[in-house]
């Protein structure tokens, strides 16, 4: 072979690996959702009686995601929930909802999340499907779900933020408490930044 043909199949070579590597696709980077640094929460509302809104958050909770900037359908996220630490601002009230009227914590002291299938629906938007684990009961709900942003952070780190909603109903999780027609609902909502591992 001579060293003209010999160059011309180096560079064909070559550019044969490059557009392999090209079209390899991109990995998701893993994230750990910043939870000690109070930069996540889990929220719910529900009215009461009809009459007004009580608020309230899970204080305790912890998670991770992948997330690929350039396909977020291959995304995935799981969290955990302590149902104990379940806070209203009002002691009395707090008690009531441990109880088994409502989360049963003694028997039940986790709910989780796992993510089942990101359904994009926009640049920054997507439907998140996945399995809702509470008061024992397992079932399929949808996270509308927005990305925030993402970046470095003054220490050295990367993160990415996003928020979701979603409603659910207290008896398909098997919750029997009843304060009235407008009562049997509960909107969540979450506002998550995670820290790249």
């Amino acid at each position: 072979m001579t060293l003209s043909k010999i160059k011309t199949t180096f560079v064909a070579a070559a550019a044969i690996a490059a557009s392999s590597v090209a079209a390899l696709p991109a990995l998701a980077a893993d994230y750990v959702i910043d939870t000690k640094g109070a930069h996540a929460s889990i929220n719910f509302k529900i009215q009461h009686l009809g009459y007004s809104w009580l608020t309230g958050r899970f204080d305790t909770f912890s998670g991770n995601f992948s997330f690929d900037e350039k396909d977020p359908a291959a995304s995935n996220v799981m969290v955990e929930i302590d149902t104990n630490s379940v806070n209203s601002n009002h002691a009395a009230r707090d008690k009531h909802l441990r109880s088994a009227d409502f989360l049963e914590v003694d028997k039940f002291p986790t709910a989780s999340f796992k993510s089942t299938k990101v359904e994009v629906t926009g640049d920054k938007t997507a439907k998140i499907h996945g399995d809702l684990t509470l008061h024992g009961v397992t079932k399929s709900v949808v996270l509308d779900t927005k990305y925030v942003g993402g970046g470095k952070d003054p220490w050295g780190g990367f993160r990415q933020g996003f928020e979701a909603t979603t409603q659910i109903a207290l008896k398909d999780f098997g919750i029997k408490m009843d304060l009235g027609p407008a009562s049997q609902t509960v909107d969540l909502s979450l506002h998550v930044e995670g820290v790249r591992k």
